[in-house]
């Protein structure tokens, strides 16, 4: 009796191990438990029960024992979600009560990010599967690319290269409009100023400030100046600033020439402390102000001047006091004949009188004597010279009542030239274009626009 039971309790707990489990991969209350394991199989060899951190595996038996770890059991090692397989993917519980290789599921990691230049990166767990990297720049410069990353299973980031660009102009400030007048007699202003530096937010290297106009200390003339400063960073960008320099000329108005005389100005004519002085032609004299000054009120000093014709007094005793009033003054021109009907005389005082603007531009005055004494006429233009006093003036410039003379008498009363006959307005004109101080009157007339058309 007791030995059928011995046999019928071996036969059951042997049908028990072959056959209590699902397709080699059930489980029961009983799976985990190693001591009873080894109380009932101590014949069979087996393994370490297996486990996966962040993973999980996969094993079958060879005959389908219950338990996975049995000698012959083959497992497959899967990682869970952003983890990698390090070791054996596979391994087999061996007769040794080993596994055949390690495993181990370790969490993906990313290659390190470069730091982009001139910024940094902020991760939400380093480089590790899923971490979340966000770029930033730092002051004055731009983010270019993408502005965070993660790190994905492939073991690579999201986006492409970024990078910190120094997009940001660099600043400079000019100083403020520069408004000067001119000194007395002057048209230029001296004008200073700072030179303006640059400032940059990035990374602080400027090139050196460049100056487009005229530099602090110049002479500006009169007018708007536009200067402008620029300044480049290492990256390129330009900064610039802009200010204006006005010159301003107190003007006191243009004056003019009086009619028949001259004007001279010094400077530029009207401008503050210029001065204008004043002459008339040959035969006028002068009323009036000699000159007047530009002032600082915008107004002329002085009173306006006038050229009014000579004063000839033909009421004199002799004909050299006659002269004298035209010394320095007029050039004498004395047309005698022995009377009015005279070929000659009429054939010259034709040529003078068409050649009138060329008379006065010489300041020549023409006396016409004609006749003979006591029948003797003298003339100054209309006013008539008594025929005591015509009669002197032949004796004193030795000119013979008898026939035609026509004598040449300078400003300093010296006899130039005497003709017997006839003279063109050329002849003549040529002749007292080469005295000295014809040639000073001819710059004067010039620089005062007088010409004879």
């Amino acid at each position: 009796m007791d030995t059928w039971l011995k046999l019928l309790l071996f036969v059951a707990v042997h049908l028990s191990s072959t056959y209590g489990y699902d397709g080699g991969s059930g489980y029961t209350a009983l799976e985990d438990d190693e001591d009873f394991h080894a109380r009932t199989h101590e014949e069979d060899p087996w393994c370490a029960p297996i486990k996966v951190k962040n993973g999980q595996a996969r094993c079958r038996t060879p005959r389908g024992e219950y338990y996975k770890n049995v000698m012959g059991t083959r497992c497959n090692i899967h990682c869970n979600k952003g983890y990698e397989m390090q070791g054996h993917p596979e391994v087999l519980c061996m007769s040794s009560k080993r596994w055949s290789g390690n495993y181990a599921c370790r969490e993906i990691r990313c290659p390190k990010l470069t730091l982009p230049a001139n910024g940094g990166i902020k991760c939400s767990d380093g480089s590790y599967f899923n971490s979340r990297c966000e770029f930033f720049c730092s002051p004055g410069y731009q983010l270019k690319g993408e502005r965070s990353v993660t790190c994905m299973s492939s073991k690579a980031w999201t986006g492409k290269h970024t990078s910190c660009v120094d997009v940001e102009l660099p600043t400079i400030k000019c100083p403020s409009v520069k408004e000067k007048t001119a000194e007395p007699e002057t048209l230029t202003a001296r004008v200073y100023w700072e030179t303006p530096e640059g400032r940059d937010t990035a990374d602080g290297i400027l090139t050196d400030v460049t100056l487009k106009g005229m530099s602090p200390g110049s002479y500006f003339p009169e007018g708007d100046h536009r200067i402008q400063y620029t300044v480049f960073d290492r990256a390129g960008n330009k900064g610039t600033c802009k200010f204006a320099v006005k010159v301003r000329v107190r003007r006191c108005g243009r004056l003019h020439p009086p009619e028949n005389g001259y004007m001279k100005c010094s400077s530029d004519g009207d401008n503050y402390g210029a001065t204008c002085t004043f002459s008339c032609m040959g035969g006028f004299e002068l009323q009036g102000s000699t000159a007047r000054v530009c002032q600082y009120g915008l107004t002329w000093a002085g009173t306006e001047p006038s050229c009014a014709p000579m004063n000839i007094n033909v009421a004199v005793r002799s004909a050299a006091a006659l002269l004298d009033q035209f010394y320095e003054k007029r050039r004498l021109l004395i047309v005698s004949a022995p009377s009015a009907a005279n070929h000659n005389y009429r054939f010259q005082m034709g040529i003078l009188q068409q050649a009138q603007c060329g008379v006065d531009m010489r300041h020549i005055t023409i006396i016409e004597l004609v006749g003979v004494y006591p029948a003797q006429i003298g003339r100054i233009r209309h006013r008539l010279i008594p025929p005591g006093l015509a009669l002197q003036l032949r004796l004193l410039l030795q000119i013979s009542h008898t026939s035609y003379t026509m004598v040449l008498i300078d400003k300093h009363g010296m006899d130039k030239e005497r003709y017997a006959f006839p003279v063109t307005a050329a002849e003549l004109f040529t002749l007292i274009d080469t005295f000295p101080l014809r040639k000073e009157e001819m710059k004067v007339q010039a620089e005062a626009g007088q010409t004879c058309n």
